[in-house]
């Protein structure tokens, strides 16, 4: 299934903000090109995956509504350096305005989502998926969000209000696992999921017991979860979902085989390098 991005009103205001925060006062060579018109292309000058693309049109539109795009390449599709992405026509002023607004949010989400494709590439045919994190860009967490599910990967919590997530400050100060998944459920409204990171064998165990949905399994070796998964999953009486975070990319495969559900990780966001990617005219 390929991952769409919905251009919410609140995507649309951001991008615009974007847009503003490199234009300023005004670009200062669209003097050069008043009343012409320009058709340009997009191009890759690495292989990875593309994404990004669908932000050209509302972005080129805020400074040309007639402005045509046309995608050449599918969002999360795998691209050669030399081969063209899309294609753009529009005012000449409006193309070199967005240029590199497009470009530079194109080439980061890009490079997220050919991260995260290597990664899941590791987890074919073991049944685990890869997750991603809050550890996210302020300001481009839909978007790194949406790169991650390009390239194959799934979305952790969007953010603190999508489900409570019981970690080791939350467990100190509640006064243990039981309590604070009681509190939670007493205040949240009836869909609201309860996560707990557990740091043990015996915090898992009672966060299962406490009826937390799922469970992630901190910097548990492969060793202890294979023996371990199984008794949380005989512990739980409506399926509980067991997660592993705290792992390095190279040792994906070891995890994905102890029977987890999930590996979360921040590594396709926070270590990625972008895709190179440019625009040129078309003669």
């Amino acid at each position: 299934m390929v991952a769409a991005l919905p251009i919410t009103p609140q995507l649309q205001r951001q991008l615009e903000v974007w847009l503003m925060e490199d234009l300023g006062r005004g670009d200062l060579t669209a003097a050069a090109l008043q009343g012409c018109r320009g058709a340009a292309h997009w191009m890759a000058k690495a292989d990875g995956q593309f994404c990004g693309g669908v932000l050209l049109e509302p972005l080129v539109h805020l400074l040309d509504p007639a402005a045509e795009v046309n995608l050449l390449v599918g969002e999360g599709q795998w691209v050669e350096a030399g081969q063209r992405l899309l294609e753009v026509e529009g005012a000449a002023a409006a193309l070199v305005g967005v240029e590199r607004t497009a470009l530079n949010l194109a080439m980061r989400l890009s490079g997220i989502a050919t991260a995260t494709a290597a990664l899941v590439a590791q987890l074919q045919g073991t049944g685990a998926r890869l997750a991603d994190t809050r550890k996210t860009t302020p300001g481009l967490r839909v978007l790194e969000k949406y790169a991650v599910r390009c390239g194959g990967g799934v979305n952790h919590r969007m953010g603190l209000d999508d489900a409570a997530m019981l970690k080791e400050n939350h467990i100190a100060w509640a006064g243990g696992i039981t309590a604070a998944i009681a509190a939670v459920r007493e205040q949240a409204p009836w869909p609201t999921a309860v996560i707990v990171e557990a740091e043990t064998e015996a915090q898992a165990t009672e966060a299962v017991r406490a009826g937390a949905n799922g469970v992630l399994l901190d910097e548990f070796t492969p060793e202890q979860l294979t023996a371990l998964v199984p008794r949380l999953r005989e512990s739980s009486t409506f399926g509980v979902v067991l997660e592993a975070s705290g792992i390095q990319p190279e040792q994906l495969q070891a995890y994905a085989v102890t029977g987890i559900d999930l590996i979360s990780t921040s590594a396709p966001v926070t270590r990625s390098r972008w895709l190179d990617l440019s625009m040129r005219f078309c003669a």
